[in-house]
């Protein structure tokens, strides 16, 4: 927990401790998914704030597990990139979308419910039968934080589309961003065709869908948090200022090292084993995070790139 970024930490505590307290609660008769899930618009136990109350609530332990575990996985990256800030931005208007995106097919399936009874309704008339069910519309409830998720792992695709990652039970390696398209092609098959199944298959896709405009949006106004490049000018400009510095150093070919003067092929040696270095470490932040370095390492990095 010590390594993990401040804003994914905070949310995988708060989701682990309601979690806890809905099922303590639930012993007592409290049934906070009735409370805080998002209800349909219709339904009489609708209220805005559960946009944001519902992302904090899961239907049980192995929801909980493979959400969290996703949050814990793709966000530390994404949050040690973007920043704290920034990143909660995304999670949560990714996670209202989600809950946007859910309403809305909500809406088309009580239309086609309703035509189904009605073959001539008009637009107002749903707004009618609606009011007469809104005590049994209250059972279109949506919880959990996987709109978010699924977003966080769009913007993984976006970012690192060219990382591999190993999928069980693939047996090889998977660039990220097929295999953001694999999750894409899935959900919306299962949207169209797997209806009743209890998933909220829309809200997924309605937080990649937020998610992807919300990085387009960034990326347009030259606004991303590294650079408009997303998370690799990062590395690129540290790279690039290890190499800027190479250059200015090698204009003096014999240099003072502990006292002592340096032939031109041992000043050359040892620029080439420093580059070789700094490589080797933004392989290692790419691959594993900035907090997966070593003290010395985080030293020789920001030493090689600052000094300019």
């Amino acid at each position: 927990m010590r390594n993990i970024p401040p804003i994914t930490k905070n949310l995988l505590i708060i989701n682990i401790l309601v979690f806890f307290a809905t099922q303590v609660l639930a012993l007592r008769g409290m049934d906070l998914a009735s409370l805080f899930g998002l209800h349909f618009f219709m339904a009489s136990d609708f209220r805005v704030y559960q946009l944001v109350t519902y992302m904090f609530l899961h239907a049980g332990f192995m929801h909980l597990l493979f959400n969290m575990f996703a949050l814990w996985m793709f966000g530390c990256v994404i949050e040690n990139v973007w920043g704290p800030r920034r990143f909660l931005l995304y999670y949560m208007v990714c996670g209202i979308g989600a809950g946007v995106m859910q309403e809305l097919a909500q809406f088309v399936s009580f239309y086609f419910m309703v035509s189904a009874q009605e073959p001539v309704v008009g637009f107002f008339d749903l707004f009618r039968v609606g009011g007469m069910l809104s005590g049994q519309l209250n059972l279109w409830t949506t919880i959990g934080a996987s709109g978010a998720v699924y977003a966080i792992l769009l913007a993984f695709g976006m970012l690192f589309p060219n990382e591999r990652m190993f999928i069980f039970p693939l047996p090889v390696p998977v660039k990220a961003k097929w295999l953001v398209m694999f999750y894409v092609l899935i959900e919306l098959w299962s949207a169209l065709g797997s209806r009743g199944d209890g998933v909220a298959h829309m809200a997924h896709l309605g937080g990649m869908l937020f998610g992807f405009l919300l990085i387009r949006y960034w990326r347009g106004r030259q606004y991303t948090f590294h650079g408009s490049d997303g998370g690799n000018g990062f590395f690129d400009r540290l790279k690039h200022n290890f190499e800027k510095r190479k250059s200015r150093d090698s204009v003096t070919m014999r240099v003072e090292k502990g006292g002592a003067k340096e032939t031109d092929w041992e000043y050359n040696a040892r620029k080439k084993a420093e580059q070789e270095e700094v490589d080797r470490i933004l392989d290692k932040i790419r691959k594993s995070g900035y907090d997966s370095l070593t003290k010395e390492e985080k030293k020789k990095l920001f030493d090689n790139s600052n000094n300019d």
